[in-house]
């Protein structure tokens, strides 16, 4: 054998250590658990046979505490680049077989060249996280790695789409570095998310949780709002990814992108002229009139058990990748609280810095009153949606379906929030508040006047017809050009699409401006 080919055979057996990670042994115990390697995780997420990977042969520098003595080639994370549905993305795969995913310098470097490079090159980056956290024994080599990589998610933030798979463990500063990117998803029964583990909670305050109380896929898709998407299997979870990358430019210089559309544009739907009921205070559910307008019935909802008094998500119009709020009557009357404001907010901002036009359904009531809404700082979080909806410089267009009320209507991408293009069915209700606390406030006095209690009720209720007729009604706001236009809900689709086609050259530029001060 040659100098050669016996150099090509050393080369290949490196190769092949590499693969293992931690070693079968390893690997075999993370199939026990349910959980798949870092390698078939982007064998799952990325193209066939496009993975290109960096770094295969780092090892960690460290000697402390006699580590030096166990050394693996790749270290703990798997990098490279490839493409999915032929568009270039970078990747990072945190290999829990080796010392449990915990983040060395090495590890942290590794990661901050692919991100450099999705920078540069102008590309999305995925990082899969299952790390058992910093390792401990390189100290504030590790701690200086994460917040190297902290930094440059800072930085790629609004400039290429960031996504976080969390398919393990992630506690401590482990978890800053997804919380910096734009979208998180979770896997059900397998990752976990917190700052502090259920042993340092019980030391500190005495309260016994559990991991998947503390930090779970559940939690945090339904309390804490911290994750996006939650999947049954890490096979979904790479096909939600996949999906989710197919609705986003590669980075913000980019437009949204364009699908071949197989929908009818001109498709009318005569359901949605019966959907809102004759009960103003019926429910109804938006996602029906959502799946009834987009491009074949298809919506990715970001968010969906987070509160779902809003709804986010995206959909498609003639092939256009739009983002969609909607309010949601089913649940809450689609009153608008704290965590519909923030949910709201960030996925506004999302659209916007990544050029994706924003399509807004409008039915609510208004904002939650409460002690527990106002301590919570509801005045700030409310902001937070009106100071999005008013930055925004994409393509806006708003449909108002039934109520909008108040400072509601003024939040939800009004025509004074610089809507391009706003629209209402006739069944909307556009007004200062609901006719029954309208004639409330308005005909107290006469209303008190009146001893006998028919009579009373009688004269309010007439009142509050007469509001209904004056006010309650799209007409009022139409009048004074706040509305462009009063539509039949069937041909709702081809209205938004005309809109959207309209919106394309669309220019507008904010004031020069280090950033803004959004009431954070």
């Amino acid at each position: 054998m040659s100098v050669n080919q016996e150099k090509i055979k050393e080369l290949v057996a490196k190769r092949e250590q590499a693969k293992l990670g931690g070693g079968q042994k390893r690997i075999d115990s993370q199939h026990a658990k349910g959980k798949l390697t870092a390698r078939e995780r982007i064998d799952l997420l990325l193209d066939e046979g496009s993975f290109e990977e960096f770094d295969m042969f780092v090892t960690h520098r460290c000697s402390n505490f006699g580590i030096d003595k166990e050394s693996y080639y790749g270290d703990g994370v798997v990098t490279g680049y490839g493409t999915i549905d032929g568009r270039l993305v970078y990747v990072f795969s945190q290999d829990f077989t080796v010392f449990g995913g915990s983040l060395s310098e090495t590890f942290a470097a590794k990661i901050c060249k692919v991100m450099d490079m999705a920078m540069r090159n102008g590309a999305p980056v995925i990082g899969i996280n299952d790390s058992g956290g910093a390792r401990i024994q390189e100290a504030v080599n590790a701690l200086s790695g994460y917040t190297e990589i902290f930094q440059r998610n800072i930085m790629a933030s609004g400039v290429i789409p960031q996504i976080s798979a969390i398919m393990g463990p992630c506690a401590g500063g482990a978890v800053y570095s997804p919380a910096l990117t734009d979208f998180i998803l979770m896997n059900k029964g397998t990752s976990y998310m917190f700052v502090t583990g259920p042993k340092v909670v019980k030391t500190v305050t005495g309260e016994e949780v559990t991991q998947e109380q503390l930090g779970g896929a559940s939690m945090h898709s339904t309390k804490s709002g911290v994750a996006h998407f939650v999947s049954e299997n890490e096979e979904e979870a790479m096909a939600i990814i996949r999906k989710l990358l197919s609705y986003l430019p590669q980075n913000n210089l980019e437009d949204a992108p364009l699908a071949v559309c197989t929908d009818d544009i001109d498709r009318v739907e005569d359901a949605l002229n019966e959907i809102v009921p004759d009960n103003p205070n019926k429910p109804y559910d938006v996602l029906e009139v959502i799946h009834a307008i987009v491009d074949n019935g298809e919506f990715l909802e970001s968010q969906r058990t987070f509160a779902p008094n809003i709804v986010t998500g995206f959909a498609r119009f003639n092939g256009q990748s739009v983002g969609i709020i909607a309010n949601q009557p089913k649940y809450y009357a689609g009153v608008l609280d704290i965590n519909a404001s923030r949910k709201a907010a960030r996925f506004v901002r999302f659209c916007d810095a990544f050029n994706i036009p924003i399509v807004t359904l409008v039915d609510v009531p208004g904002f939650l009153p409460g002690t527990a809404q106002e301590y919570g700082g509801i005045i700030t979080h409310g902001a937070k949606l009106l100071f999005a909806y008013g930055e925004a410089t994409v393509p806006k267009v708003t449909v108002i379906l039934r109520k909008a009320y108040g400072g509601a209507y003024c939040v939800m991408s009004s025509k004074h929030l610089r809507g391009d293009l706003n629209y209402a069915w006739p069944t909307a209700e556009i007004a200062v508040m609901g006719a029954q606390g309208a004639v409330e406030v308005l005909m107290a006095k006469e209303a008190k006047a009146i001893e006998d209690d028919a009579k009373r009720a009688e004269f309010l209720a007439e009142k509050e017809e007469e509001y209904r007729q004056k006010f309650a009604n799209p007409y009022v706001a139409a009048k004074y050009g706040y509305i462009d236009d009063v539509i039949e809900p069937r041909n709702t689709r081809f209205r938004i699409i005309r809109a959207l086609q309209s919106l394309v050259t669309k220019k507008v530029v904010n004031p020069p401006k280090k950033h803004s001060n959004i009431p954070l």
